[in-house]
């Protein structure tokens, strides 16, 4: 058993070291191809078949990496503002949203950020809190509270947006020019069509909507 490991890794380290072209590498760099090649030949068909159950492939395959790609933006983005103690989580999409309009309501911004209420005005209130945002009464609706980016939030977006750029740039990859404008196309395409469903359709039946895919496709 021990000696067929040894030569299992062995024959993974020559198939790697040829990949490299002469550069020269690490244990570091051996241990991350062990798990990109592990990552890569996970599929959602193993557990479905195992279960007998009828799946979209292909469909729960992209679903499965929108879902980890979302994952890896938290954490990354996290670690991006640990200079930055008036942003937390998922405050600095409201703050870079608003920075677009002179003051939204609160549903609005919410909405914009496709959060549930209670979700957005927890980070609101979070937003106002440290003084990046302040309310106002909405002069056309006595029901409405209108809030605003104030001056302090101004300074804080601008001294941001550096590490969330940097972010970007790192959540892309290594994908050249096309490749980056080509998922750029889809990704909207797809983020066209559920802000649809979110406006529109979200208290809507799955198996409805399911429907409504098919017909269009």
């Amino acid at each position: 058993m021990e000696l067929n490991l040894i030569i299992d890794i062995l024959s993974e380290l020559d198939t790697f070291q040829k990949a490299q072209s002469g550069n020269q590498t690490s244990l570091e760099d051996f241990r991350l191809y062990l798990n990109q090649k592990a990552y890569e030949s996970e599929t959602p068909r193993n557990l479905t078949q195992k279960f007998g159950l009828e799946v979209f492939d292909l469909e729960n395959e992209i679903a499965k990496q929108v879902i980890m790609l979302g994952r890896y933006s938290k954490h990354l983005i996290k670690k991006s503002l640990e200079n930055h103690p008036d942003l937390v989580n998922e405050d600095f999409t409201y703050l870079f949203r608003l920075m677009d309009y002179p003051s939204l309501t609160k549903m609005q911004l919410i909405e914009k950020n496709a959060h549930e209420k209670q979700t957005g005005i927890e980070i609101i209130k979070r937003l106002v809190r440290n003084g990046l945002l302040v309310e106002s009464p909405d002069e056309n609706d006595k029901r409405s509270t209108r809030i605003a980016v104030t001056e302090k939030g101004k300074k804080v977006f601008t001294e941001s947006m550096q590490d969330i750029t940097m972010v970007s740039k790192i959540m892309c990859g290594k994908l050249d020019q096309d490749e980056k404008e080509n998922l750029l196309v889809s990704l909207k395409k797809l983020n066209t069509f559920h802000h649809t469903v979110y406006t529109n359709l979200r208290n809507e039946d799955p198996k409805k909507l399911l429907k409504m895919v098919e017909n269009e496709g």
